[in-house]
């Protein structure tokens, strides 16, 4: 017995002598020495510009009745006043229900690259805005209204970038389509539609680049310093209904369990057993470049992330939160529906959800596996909605290296990495014509900044959007 003890602890030692020495040896990747990027920009023009775009209020329902057509139809119709360069230049074709493509004829056409935003937004309580959501304020330095996050100020920055680089008589390499959509927000078709366009006309995307991740500080405990983060894939979504029938009556006596009661067991036992752990091609990416430059502690975990699975299995179920879905499927129970009368049974009741799907996880998998949890013949659970988890792009590609460098060029100082990203983008659809989708929104952002997205008193500072438009015009001058 004290022999095999003694193995047990050698074993120990040398298995922990090889966790310190992959740790000693996980430097820092280098990095190709870039001139920093700058440009001279009408910088009044464009921030009236961008006001112009905010004070449309091209909110999306999916309810189309609720929609303002003549707010989307005048947004259009400002793209073609504001930027007459690129209406002069470019073939405008106008797609689906909302969409907007400007199809820019380079020297040649067999490595074209998409550049895409959307012009849509979420719906406003205004009563809970400090300033009028649609007046494009300014004030101390920010420009206030809904949508300057997401995702106006990427596409402004696309369409000055185009202007100042057509005005200057600049030809593009390759063609360049700038796709823009107006119902990103309610998971609309126009996207869809243009992709089809593109692959009925034999277009091949050599790039596309879509909203995003930002430049972050904090991106992974222990990594000081700006991160840009680049989304390389995304996670599918899931509308579930969890729902039970019952015979309804009087409310003065019970039943052992009422409807309510049931479908709030079946929460519990789904929030106590979350879905599997998974490390997906794009994180297990951003913990190897970013991993490399966190503190010594947490780089044994990086360096040796397969090694400590179940330690971060049991410490993102415990903490939630984004580290949480980065690692498994999601789901957020956000909706509950029963009886209109507090003295009434409801002959049914219901609760919906929202499925953040993970790759290897598939419709099937999740029904199944919220059942199982649900342990109860008397709950149905079924699928509403369903967006599959689509191909992720690669890194190591011609395309990913002019993207870095150009990120690099105009945020000197930033460590550029892939990501998974948790929501779900148009540019999704792209992915079944290109092999480089990936997704940055071209803005330095703050912990503060991103919870304003679809939050209250979104704004931004203006210098931010300056920015944005200098690296689309690093970027396209790439290509």
């Amino acid at each position: 017995m004290i022999k095999i003890l003694r193995y047990i602890f050698f074993a120990l030692i040398i298995l922990f002598l090889i966790l310190i020495i992959r740790a000693i040896r996980f430097k820092p990747l280098k990095q190709k020495e870039v001139e920093p990027f700058d440009v001279e920009l009408d910088e009044s023009t464009i921030i009236e510009n961008f006001v112009e775009m905010i004070k449309c209020k091209t909110v999306s329902y999916k309810d189309e009745s609720l929609e303002d057509e003549k707010e989307f139809e005048k947004f259009r119709e400002l793209l073609k006043e504001k930027y007459p360069a690129v209406n002069n230049k470019c073939k405008l074709y106008n797609i689906g229900r909302t969409g907007v493509l400007y199809h820019w004829k380079g020297k040649r056409s067999d490595k074209p690259v998409v550049f895409m935003a959307h012009y849509d937004v979420v719906p406003v309580d205004e009563k809970q805005w400090e300033k009028e959501p649609f007046s494009g304020l300014i004030e101390d330095g920010y420009i206030w209204g809904r949508g300057t996050l997401d995702t106006k100020g990427t596409l402004c920055g696309i369409m000055e970038a185009a202007e100042k680089l057509i005005s200057d008589g600049f030809e593009p390499e390759n063609d360049i389509y700038l796709s823009f959509s107006g119902e990103e927000e309610i998971d609309g078709r126009s996207t869809e539609s243009i992709v089809s366009f593109l692959e009925s006309n034999g277009v091949k995307p050599f790039m596309v680049l879509d909203e995003g991740g930002a430049i972050v500080e904090g991106a992974i405990p222990g990594v000081k310093g700006k991160c840009a983060l680049v989304g390389t894939g995304e996670k599918g979504k899931m509308h579930v209904k969890i729902s039970t029938k019952t015979q309804g009556g009087h409310a003065s006596s019970p039943p052992a369990i009422t409807p309510i009661g049931r479908l709030a067991r079946s929460v519990v036992r789904i929030e106590k057993n979350p879905f599997k752990y998974h490390l997906s091609e794009p994180a297990k990416d951003m913990f190897n470049i970013l991993g490399r430059h966190s503190t010594f502690g947490l780089k044994i975990i990086f360096a040796n992330i397969s090694f400590f699975r179940p330690l971060l299995d049991l410490i993102t179920r415990k903490k939630g939160g984004e580290l949480n879905a980065l690692f498994r499927s999601t789901i957020a129970l956000t909706k509950m529906e029963a009886s209109k009368a507090v003295n009434v049974f409801p002959p049914y009741a219901s609760i919906e959800g929202d499925v953040r799907i993970m790759e290897g996880d598939t419709e099937d998998s999740i029904i199944n596996g919220l059942k199982k949890r649900i342990k109860d013949d008397k709950v149905s659970v079924e699928a509403l909605k369903v967006v599959k988890v689509n191909p992720f792009s690669e890194i190591n590609t011609e395309a990913w290296y002019l993207l870095e460098e150009s990120v690099r060029q105009v945020w000197p100082e930033t460590i550029v990495s892939p990501y998974l990203m948790l929501a779900c983008s148009d540019s999704r659809s792209y992915t079944q014509i290109s092999e480089n989708v990936y997704r940055f929104s071209a803005m330095e952002l703050d912990s503060v900044e991103r919870k304003l997205i679809h939050g209250n008193n979104e704004r931004i500072p203006s210098n931010k959007v300056i920015e944005a438009v200098k690296f689309y015009i690093c970027v396209m001058k790439k290509f």
